[in-house]
């Protein structure tokens, strides 16, 4: 009884953690997809989701052979960054007539499947960030039987399994909602890659804390002091990403 009360309350952590780190990659995608006509983006989008689950179901086979690879976090952190960073950077410094040129000659770039592709190398990165605070969580849990699946304890393995699989739902739901509102206030499209910019920011810090580059202790990733760091940052540029867009939307509204 102990034991399944232990269980269910990491379940519960889990899919918590699961939810939110959903909320990131959903955000991703639904920035990514925005420029696309509506009808395409609701296809970009489940093909976005079905990557993410897919990537995530692999991950969560291959975690214990993953985590030995910090290069992987490395080139997701630096794509995130650098999506983020160039979108900013077009957004906020290029001329009308630069960015009309600019536009003209990335049309290929931004197609329905060059933007699915860019959809699923994010959905990677993600992948990877997930069942790494997945596992970190999970084996603190008591071992349950002698059987392994992916190097992983078969009840250690099950409980990550349903904590993914309830935070992809939740994210076929936050990614439409944040289409929805990215199109609604335009303004919050700058927010919106920062906040990828700080997710990129937080694989640096993974790949800076694997035991094979040891910049900083291992366990600090996933400290207190970190999440606070984190969450409260992230919070910080979406509640004042908020709060400009709406202020820029009822000027324009009122036409001062």
């Amino acid at each position: 009884m102990e034991i399944f009360l232990e269980y269910a309350w990491v379940l519960v952590v889990l899919i918590v953690l699961e939810g939110l780190l959903a909320a990131d990659n959903a955000v991703v995608m639904a920035v990514m997809v925005k420029h696309l006509p509506k009808d395409q983006q609701k296809k970009a989008l489940f093909y976005g989701l079905l990557g993410a689950f897919i990537f995530r179901f692999v991950a969560l086979f291959l975690i214990t052979v993953l985590v030995n690879y910090w290069q992987i976090q490395a080139v997701g952190a630096l794509y995130l960054l650098f999506i983020s960073i160039k979108n900013i950077y077009e957004q906020k410094f290029k001329k009308e007539e630069e960015e009309e040129e600019a536009e003209e000659k990335s049309q290929k770039g931004k197609g329905f499947w060059a933007t699915v592709a860019k959809v699923e190398f994010a959905d990677i990165a993600f992948a990877v960030d997930s069942m790494l605070a997945a596992v970190a969580i999970a084996v603190t849990l008591p071992e349950v039987g002698d059987f392994h699946i992916g190097g992983i304890n078969a009840g250690q393995f099950a409980v990550m399994f349903f904590g993914g699989i309830i935070g992809m739902i939740l994210m076929r739901f936050a990614a439409q909602w944040f289409v929805k509102i990215l199109n609604d206030y335009p303004d919050l499209e700058t927010a919106a890659f920062l906040i990828v910019g700080w997710v990129g920011v937080k694989l640096v810090v993974l790949t800076l804390s694997h035991d094979k580059v040891g910049v900083l202790p291992h366990d600090f990733p996933h400290s207190a002091t970190w999440e606070i760091i984190f969450w409260g940052v992230l919070l910080t540029i979406a509640l004042g990403g908020w709060f400009t867009s709406v202020a820029k939307k009822k000027k324009h509204a009122t036409g001062e």
